[in-house]
């Protein structure tokens, strides 16, 4: 299976952990950096074209700056992260030269792929990078992101970049061998799962939390990584970056790892970005019959079904849509803003000119800008 799943691979996203990058004293690991690139090197001989999410900026940072801890405050994160960049993009160059290969940084935040048009931007970047042949190292700028505009973490990152770039595959390189039933540290009896087919409630609830010092993810990170990756048609393979050969091996169809098939039902790439890219500015909860009518009969939202509007947001924003027991069940672009959405909440389409003055539309959201979820 995995053979046959990788034969259609052109474009892959590799991302890279902290832990595999940094050594025992939380300092890039040279040695496995230059491992990693000849690696890469052999995929571009393949034909093979790679875009790499690194961590580790940080990580370097702290090193150089010294600190016996984990930064935890936003300002030394990010002077850690101003540091450290510097010093991990010169680890990747010095590793690919040998290779006759370039590599080129690429920081990115939330903002940047939550407006379409920098999302697009973005995209046309990368591929005229890789179109000269230059590998893209990618990672958050930590420089200058807080909390609001965060990522999250690299995983999430990845997942992301896979649908901006169009790519065939995410790999993961982590500090275990794949995704076990339960965690290996506390657990000696725990199976490495080979291959899940679908992520389900047991699956995340065997993925745990992060314990490490050094990186921001944990299992549970990759494995919601791989189900965002899923959602956009591509398979995830989750494998040890500390092994030697270990890239080429899961890219030949080895079987290493774990590796996640991809959602039988994908998103096209919009509705991709509108699920998972964007950042939900309000919330909207509907009566029964509206969110019956969203979720079997792919109708769009009308004002009529709308019970009540909370937050503050501008026409265009992405809002989370609840059902009246306040689950969320969907998402999608409001063709109103908040102000206007509230004055419009169980109206007819037809009242809402009268209502406004003026108008967009007859619905609240257009069923090509909603995402069931």
């Amino acid at each position: 299976m995995r053979k046959e799943l990788l034969k259609t691979v052109k474009r892959v996203v590799i991302k890279i952990g902290s832990r595999v990058l940094t050594d025992s004293n939380g300092a890039l690991d040279m040695a496995v950096i230059g491992i990693i690139c000849g690696e890469i090197s052999l995929l571009r001989q393949k034909g093979l074209e790679v875009i790499v999410v690194s961590s580790g900026a940080i990580a370097a940072g702290r090193s150089e700056l010294g600190l016996t801890y984990k930064p935890r405050t936003i300002p030394h994160k990010q002077a850690a992260a101003a540091v450290g960049q510097t010093r991990l993009m010169q680890a990747y160059e010095s590793s690919l030269a040998p290779h006759k290969l370039k590599a080129a940084q690429v920081l990115l935040t939330s903002e940047d792929l939550g407006s379409r048009q920098r999302f697009l931007n973005a995209r046309a970047t990368l591929d005229t990078l890789l179109g000269f042949g230059i590998i893209p190292i990618i990672n958050e700028n930590d420089t200058v992101v807080v909390d609001e505009i965060k990522f999250g973490d690299n995983d999430n990152l990845s997942a992301l970049v896979t649908n901006v770039a169009e790519a065939h595959l995410l790999l993961i390189l982590t500090d275990i061998e794949g995704l076990y039933s339960a965690d290996p540290n506390t657990h000696p009896d725990a199976k490495l799962i080979p291959l899940v087919k679908g992520i389900s409630r047991d699956i995340e609830r065997a993925a745990g939390g992060s314990n490490s010092s050094v990186g921001t993810g944990g299992m549970a990170t990759k494995v919601a990584a791989a189900k965002k990756a899923g959602k956009n048609g591509i398979a995830t393979i989750m494998v040890s970056g500390k092994r030697d050969g270990i890239i080429v091996a899961a890219l030949e169809g080895e079987e290493v790892g774990t590796l996640f098939l991809p959602s039988d039902i994908g998103l096209n790439r919009r509705k991709h970005w509108i699920a998972y890219t964007l950042r939900p500015s309000g919330k909207i909860t509907v009566d029964d019959g509206a969110k019956n009518a969203l979720l079997k009969k792919g109708k769009s939202l009308l004002p009529s079904g709308v019970v009540q509007v909370e937050g503050r947001f501008e026409r265009g924003a992405c809002i989370r849509l609840c059902g009246s027991d306040g689950v969320e069940f969907a998402r999608g672009l409001s063709d109103y803003s908040s102000a206007e959405s509230i004055r419009l909440v169980g109206c007819k389409s037809s009242e809402i000119e009268g209502i406004l003055g003026y108008h967009y539309g007859d619905v609240i959201i257009h069923r090509d800008n909603l995402v069931l979820l």
